[in-house]
């Protein structure tokens, strides 16, 4: 049978006689819950997680991490993206002026792909998105172009400092960004405020859920060592080829 919009319609019309009541509701559910590609919450939290075991350089990363997307929002706002009138509201006494630009844009992006990967946990981290990008965009027009950038790239560099000695002194391995930019840039805030949700609240997406990732991230670690130990050799023969040939 052809599938045409048609047909799709009389297929959906037919729905309390074929399906029942709920079924619209168990598909979604199920469509949300499927571990595909880009929104497979495992396979993302494992990988991230795999470069973040040490409690000490995940406390750093809770404390750096959202000054980083936040900041990143300030200067994204001199940045004009969509040609439209700004949006002038007050709030407690204190006056907002949101452009729709691109640190909006990064914001919406963001808070869509949390919310897709946990509906619960990221609504929450697209509720702290939109506070970010209301805040940064009030904090920028205070401060104006010639001294936010000044700002950000004190705090930029304080907060990449941070997470960078987490990562040397602490965690001794390389941060996930030089293995994955995009993925690590991208799932960094989810990861934290994940990890805040657990250790306080004992939050988790589902039932087993932490306790699959952590099999993955066990995974992921045996693998980057197996990789490690397969890597000394090799360097040590090429280190040495040279004065074995002059021999």
């Amino acid at each position: 049978m052809k599938l045409n919009s048609s047909t799709l319609f009389q297929l959906l019309s037919l729905k309390p006689l074929y399906l029942p009541e709920n079924s619209f509701e168990i598909l979604f559910s199920k469509f949300c819950m499927a571990k595909i590609g880009l929104f497979d919450l495992e396979k993302h939290f494992a990988f991230y997680g795999a470069y973040h075991r040490n409690p000490i350089n995940i406390f750093i990363h809770m404390l750096f991490v959202w000054p980083i997307f936040f900041t990143a929002l300030l200067i994204l706002y001199f940045t004009p993206f969509f040609n439209v009138p700004h949006v002038e509201f007050s709030f407690f006494g204190t006056d907002f002026v949101l452009v729709f630009n691109m640190g909006f844009l990064f914001a919406l992006i963001y808070s869509f792909f949390y919310i897709f990967l946990d509906f619960k946990a990221g609504s929450l981290a697209a509720l702290f998105c939109l506070v970010c990008w209301v805040a940064s965009s009030s904090v920028a027009r205070w401060l104006g172009f010639s001294l936010a950038w000044k700002v950000v790239l004190v705090a930029q560099l304080l907060c990449w400092t941070g997470q960078f000695i987490g990562h040397g002194v602490f965690e001794k391995r390389a941060p996930a960004l030089l293995d994955n930019l995009a993925q690590a840039f991208l799932m960094a805030p989810f990861f934290v405020l994940l990890e805040a949700l657990q250790t306080f609240f004992g939050y988790e997406p589902y039932p087993g859920f932490h306790a699959i990732v952590e099999a993955k991230i066990e995974d992921e670690i045996n693998e980057w060592q197996d990789k490690k130990q397969r890597l000394i050799p090799k360097v040590c023969n090429e280190v040495s080829a040279p004065f074995s040939s002059q021999t």
